[in-house]
């Protein structure tokens, strides 16, 4: 991929598919499982589709530019690893922690109402804008001295 050319995953708005999970995690107080786990499929299939991007861009380069099956199956190790980590593991976890952690205080101060509802909910989705770089910068760290140190 070229300096200029924009990857439709990572600099486009279609990049926000991989947070839905944690759009589930903060509404999983006020909405039923199933819409929680329909989040998870479309991080997931956001995932998926940016794996078999990377995986065929790098198949179709050259060999002697780390193309082909052995390029191929490095991206997408790569790709499908960073991905899970950064985009659905831990900040579905995080949110979710979050929100529960949210949840129990509110009730442990006898908090009732909207406020106690509503409230894990707000709080998981302003968290959102504030773990997504420290993650991201998390788990770039955590490939660099693991997976991308050895299989390169």
């Amino acid at each position: 991929m070229s300096i200029t050319e924009k990857d439709l995953y990572r600099d486009t708005p279609v990049r926000y598919l991989g947070y839905a999970n944690e759009i589930g995690e903060a509404f999983r107080p006020v909405i039923k499982k199933i819409f929680v786990h329909a989040s998870y499929a479309v991080a997931i299939s956001y995932v998926l589709a940016d794996t078999a991007d990377k995986s065929k861009k790098q198949y179709d380069k050259p060999e002697i530019l780390g193309g082909g099956f052995r390029g191929a199956a490095v991206a997408s190790g790569d790709t499908l690893l960073w991905q899970m980590f950064a985009s659905v593991i831990i900040p579905g976890f995080t949110i979710n922690r979050i929100c529960w952690l949210s949840k129990a205080a509110l009730k442990a101060n006898k908090v009732k109402g909207p406020v106690a509802k509503w409230g894990p909910t707000m709080l998981g989705l302003l968290a959102i804008p504030f773990i997504i770089h420290p993650i991201d910068s998390a788990v770039d760290y955590a490939m660099d001295n693991t997976y991308r140190k050895y299989v390169k």
